[in-house]
């Protein structure tokens, strides 16, 4: 499935930001969906998951400030973030994994400023 995400951008800190994750296809049967990051010099880190059922699971460093969500029927996964710090910024991908596959977007900047 092709992941295309949206919503990035340049925000202050304490702000606030929507991304979106678009697929081609439908994620109805899609095991987990997931958001990713990779700061600066760093390596790529899970942010976020959500299962087909709906239950979430999140990085310590996000939990209280990020809501993962997703949306079936518009093939759309979400991700809401709050309280943004700089320590957040990072291109953020999507991911999907059904069965033996693993699919990526080609991932959104996200740049909080201090």
């Amino acid at each position: 499935v092709q992941l295309v995400e949206s919503g990035g951008g340049l925000v202050q800190t304490g702000g606030s930001l929507r991304l979106s994750c678009a697929a081609s296809e439908s994620i109805f049967s899609i095991d987990v969906m997931g958001w990713f990051r990779q700061p600066p010099g760093k390596q790529r880190e899970l942010v976020a998951t959500i299962a087909v059922g709906g239950s979430a699971d999140y990085a310590s460093s996000v939990k209280g400030r990020f809501t993962i969500s997703r949306d079936n029927a518009k093939n759309t996964v979400y991700l809401q973030m709050s309280s943004l710090k700089p320590e957040d910024t990072a291109v953020y991908y999507c991911n999907a994994r059904y069965g033996w596959n693993t699919d990526w977007g080609q991932g959104t900047q996200v740049t909080v400023s201090s």
